[in-house]
């Protein structure tokens, strides 16, 4: 059977100094915050699955900007052989309406402050403060054509 990582989107909001981010329900990061998100559906872009999860798990509607990065995410057993691998697509969004209502597989969503999230001031997934960092830098530079 063939291994292959599982692709995913993640959309990253940004308004007003805040941050919209989604408490996960299910495994692997259950009961930690991060940026919504989850998989690409076939023949849907990464920039198009990540306002359509966006729009799933929160309420908010949005409109994707550029692609930010792309995450490889391992998790590997006691052995330390790799068990899942996602490849995740960070998308910046521009936020257009809504206000966070966890649905989907959220507990729970809402805007956070800038500051809170980069002191981790949260339990949060791996790299989210350093995607947030990133995301504030890139939003004022223009998406390249």
């Amino acid at each position: 059977m063939a291994q292959i990582p599982l692709l995913g989107a993640i959309a990253v909001v940004l308004h007003d100094g805040h941050v919209v981010l989604a408490r996960r329900r299910k495994a692997p990061d259950a009961g930690l915050w991060g940026f919504p998100g989850g998989h690409v559906e076939w023949g849907e872009t990464a920039l198009a699955a990540a306002a359509r999860e966006l729009r799933e798990e929160t309420g908010i509607l949005a409109e994707p900007v550029r692609y930010l990065d792309n995450l490889d995410i391992l998790r590997t057993n006691k052995a330390g052989m790799v068990e899942m691998h996602y490849l995740l697509s960070a998308v910046l969004c521009r936020y257009v309406s809504g206000t966070p209502v966890a649905a989907d597989d959220v507990s729970d969503a809402g805007w956070f402050a800038f500051d809170d999230v980069l002191n981790a001031s949260l339990p949060m997934s791996a790299r989210v403060p350093d995607l947030l960092r990133y995301a504030i830098a890139m939003q004022k530079t223009p998406p390249e054509m």
